[in-house]
């Protein structure tokens, strides 16, 4: 299929709800091809029919980021559909929660394999893709401010998410001879279905939220599209940055605006 030299072809995984949906929205509004994949092809073609309208053009595909030959099939069936591969966006991810001493080792392997392993595997893949292109490309890993810290009942996310800035970082200096800047994003707490559940399970509401945000508020999906949007633009000196976007969550430290 051919494509015009402005427009880009990007992947977006875990984009059938939450931040990823809303992070391909935006590149589909902005006029680029944007591929939604999941583990549900029918939750994928759902978006794609909502997403008809956009200046670009939504394609699904049916993913497990956990396993490599999905992944490699991913980006083939990206590469047959548009031409090439221009910006991945590695969204998916899981979160078991539980005291440390109780976690299974199916419950941390099944939490590193989807937030680590297919954030490598994905990006592993797609860099391989951009070298043979020979023209650059942007990857942005979502972790999270999590990443950095530590928290009761996160150990497997929290892990994870460390090690999604460390990969972040080697992968930008190994392909920064090739043009491909490699960022992270990552969010402090986004209303989000996820969010929501979150607060079912472990009791806290909003208020426990604000009192610890400078900000005062909850993050939008769409505050996190646009912070995508700059890390995967066209022209930038940025490669290796993990972006914090959290409402000055970690500057204020554990204190409590009420103390």
């Amino acid at each position: 299929m051919a494509i015009e030299s402005d427009t880009r072809t990007v992947i977006v995984t875990g984009s059938t709800r939450g931040l990823g949906k809303r992070i391909a929205g935006q590149f589909a509004e902005n006029g680029d091809n944007v591929v939604i994949c999941s583990r549900s092809l029918e939750d994928c073609e759902r978006v794609v029919e909502e997403f008809e309208g956009n200046d670009g053009t939504a394609y699904a595909v049916e993913v497990d980021v956990s396993e490599r030959s999905s992944v490699e099939n991913l980006i083939d069936e990206t590469v047959d559909r548009f031409g090439r591969l221009d910006v991945l966006v590695n969204n998916a991810g899981i979160n078991i929660r539980g005291p440390a001493e109780e976690l299974t080792p199916e419950d941390w392997q099944q939490v590193i394999d989807v937030n680590l392993t297919g954030a490598f595997f994905c990006a592993q893949a797609a860099g391989a893709r951009m070298i043979e292109q020979g023209d650059g490309g942007d990857i942005v890993n979502i972790s999270s401010m999590m990443g950095s810290m530590g928290q009761q009942d996160r150990t497997p996310y929290n892990t994870a998410k460390g090690g999604v800035n460390n990969l972040t970082r080697c992968l930008a200096v190994e392909w920064a001879e090739h043009d491909i800047h490699v960022n992270a994003l990552a969010p402090g707490y986004i209303m989000t279905e996820m969010v929501e559940q979150a607060q079912d399970d472990t009791g806290f509401d909003e208020q426990d939220i604000r009192d610890r945000t400078p900000l005062d508020r909850f993050g939008t999906p769409e505050e996190v599209a646009n912070c995508v949007e700059f890390l995967a633009s066209k022209d930038n000196f940025v490669t290796g940055e993990v972006l914090t976007a959290d409402g000055g969550w970690t500057a204020f430290g554990w204190g409590c605006k009420d103390n």
